[in-house]
């Protein structure tokens, strides 16, 4: 009976110095991922009539706008877009026109911590990848943008792009609906799908498929809607 009495004890003091002890100590906290101000978002209306954007500066103009009517202004908002070369221009790589990260979405989510992990430039970067998906690539106003499974869908986002953000080399087929200045039924842009990780997409959030053609009729035919990312240049 006295050493059952004695373990009672044991098990009662340890019982109560457990319950006093403060929760941090009993329970290993919990790693919080990385929180940050808005430098990402999805347009949530197209810039333009269909693929005519104005060119660069017309889509950086309206990523701008959209970010000043949501109160996220601060910022130089650059579009996600390449350009190809053509007249003696230079192609334009559109990874190289939204700075270095980190970037959020409207809702404080890290998207990617820098331009290497945004593309994989690296196996270790591949591994740590970006967070575009259907639950966090929002627009400017936090909305996510209707995708795979919903009527209508506007997954597909006009980029230009190869899947590691730089323009495409060949002049023989045309992937930016002429640098972004194009609304007919001619040419073609190349799309990526904002909801990648979604069960039967594409996984690239930048570079899936060409559209059908350039004009707003075209894009919706594909399954878009004019939409591209709008990225924060000089995010920290």
């Amino acid at each position: 009976m006295k050493t059952l009495s004695t373990i009672t004890v044991c098990i009662l003091i340890g019982g109560a110095a457990l319950a006093q002890a403060p929760t941090s100590s009993r329970i290993p906290p919990l790693e919080q991922k990385p929180k940050g101000p808005p430098s990402f978002f999805v347009t949530s209306v197209g810039g333009g009539k269909g693929a005519d954007l104005g060119g660069l500066e017309g889509a950086d103009k309206h990523c701008q706008n959209l970010a000043q009517a949501a109160g996220i202004g601060n910022h130089t908002w650059r579009a996600y877009l390449s350009t190809q070369a053509e007249k003696g221009k230079k192609a334009i790589n559109a990874r190289d026109r939204i700075g270095k990260g980190p970037w959020f979405n409207a809702k404080g989510a890290r998207i990617a911590a820098n331009v290497g992990d945004l593309h994989g430039d690296t196996l270790e970067q591949a591994r740590n990848g970006n967070l575009i998906s259907k639950g966090s690539a929002l627009n400017e106003k936090g909305e996510p943008v209707p995708g795979e499974g919903d009527k209508p869908n506007y997954h597909d986002v006009l980029t230009g792009s190869t899947t590691d953000g730089r323009a495409y080399k060949d002049t023989k087929y045309d992937h930016t609906c002429s640098n972004w200045t194009n609304s007919g039924t001619d040419g073609s842009a190349q799309l990526g799908h904002a909801d990648r990780n979604s069960s039967s997409t594409s996984i690239s959030w930048n570079s899936v498929h060409p559209s059908r053609g350039c004009s707003q009729e075209n894009l919706i035919s594909t399954g878009g809607n004019g939409l591209y990312y709008c990225f924060a240049a000089e995010a920290r």
